[in-house]
């Protein structure tokens, strides 16, 4: 059975069809719920793993319907998100002549869909994405909402643009394939939404005995964290769709994640591992402020625990180097860094007053 979440963006709304098996029919639900043909050259981005597990099921999809696809093959892994790899789109694009009308199907993690949907954003002024997430952290978040973009050398995402995907298509069967390591990555951003947006997601959350492996998740569990997750994105996009406003709270986490992620080259840690120290951060700064209480605080712990993630700072990475770092965030107005702090359970709101000492006394402790 698929389940359809609607994107309501006027012009530029979609549709995410979640649903065993939605890979494969693929061509089916282009045709139900886009206006996208096979007429025109088309283009399956992905990485060696991924096309190794699911390249032939899309492309063999897609050419008995019709399409004219070729695969562009780019490395794994998140120091590949340069313009230097979309530069390689867009050779592929050139070689096979895509046009206005053709369309660009990410098949891969969060990293393959910001680049393939910056790649559509800026080729030809603009062409059609279709997002296939492969991973979990894709699935619930880079999918979605339109966010598209590559890495500078000075920060995370600096680089990029606005442009909606027609379709998402989310296949919870390939995550059987997915490394622990990259579902306990994901699972960080599915307990943001709980802490900032969805309470009921939350609680759900804490009654499940494990949560850092899929094979550990009821499937019927896995399902309502998917959906739960979508929706959550969804409304908050839906109400901001350019982020002028609300939705930066889906950067919960993410001002410290992205500074942790860059001191540790985006190898030491992965996206997911370094939010939920960054979760762990703004806990505790919303703790100190008066934002929230030490107990809702232990239970956003206990979750990130239970998904065996971590909750402290490399002792080797430097505190000042961190605190410059976080000055690069995109969030920053007027040199202020702002943080999204936690309310409530399933509520946050955007704070730009947090003293700088704080910041340094938190993430001290953190470290220690």
């Amino acid at each position: 059975m698929t389940t359809l979440i609607p994107v309501p963006l006027g012009e530029h709304s979609y549709n995410i069809a979640i649903g065993a098996n939605t890979r494969q029919q693929l061509p089916t639900l282009l045709s139900e719920y886009t206006l996208l043909t096979p007429k025109a050259p088309a283009l399956i981005v992905s990485n060696p793993q991924i096309w190794r597990h699911y390249g032939a099921d899309v492309q063999n999809a897609l050419v008995e319907s019709g399409w004219q696809v070729t695969p562009c093959i780019l490395p794994a892994g998140e120091r590949y998100k340069t313009l230097r790899s979309v530069e390689k789109i867009y050779d592929a694009a050139l070689s096979q002549r895509l046009e206005r009308g053709s369309t660009l199907f990410a098949l891969g993690g969060g990293v393959i869909g910001d680049m393939t949907g910056f790649a559509a954003a800026t080729w030809l002024r603009g062409i059609a994405v279709v997002q296939i997430p492969t991973s979990l952290l894709a699935m619930v978040d880079a999918a979605i909402g339109g966010k598209t973009g590559v890495n500078h050398p000075q920060g995370k995402n600096l680089i990029g643009a606005f442009h909606q995907p027609r379709l998402v298509v989310i296949d919870p069967e390939v995550l059987a394939t997915l490394p622990p390591r990259e579902f306990r990555a994901g699972m960080a951003e599915v307990i943001k939404y709980g802490v900032i947006w969805d309470a009921v997601l939350f609680n759900l959350l804490g009654q499940l005995p494990r949560l850092d492996r899929m094979s550990a998740l009821p499937s019927e569990s896995l399902i309502q964290i998917l959906q739960r997750s979508c929706q959550a994105k969804v409304d908050v996009v839906t109400k901001d769709e350019r982020e002028a406003g609300l939705r930066a709270i889906l950067n919960y986490g993410h001002t410290i994640g992205h500074a942790l992620e860059r001191m540790g080259n985006y190898r030491l840690l992965n996206h997911g591992e370094a939010v939920a120290i960054g979760m762990i951060a703004a806990g505790e700064l919303a703790v100190a402020l008066g934002y929230w209480s030490v107990e809702e605080a232990a239970a956003q712990r206990a979750l990130i625990l239970k998904a065996k993630l971590p909750t402290t700072i490399p002792p080797h990475f430097d505190i000042e180097g961190l605190l410059a770092l976080l000055k690069h965030d995109k969030k920053v107005q007027a040199q202020k860094v702002r943080f999204i702090l936690p309310t409530a359970i399933g509520q946050g709101e955007i704070a730009d007053h947090v003293p700088p000492e704080l910041i340094r006394e938190t993430l001290q402790r953190l470290q220690a």
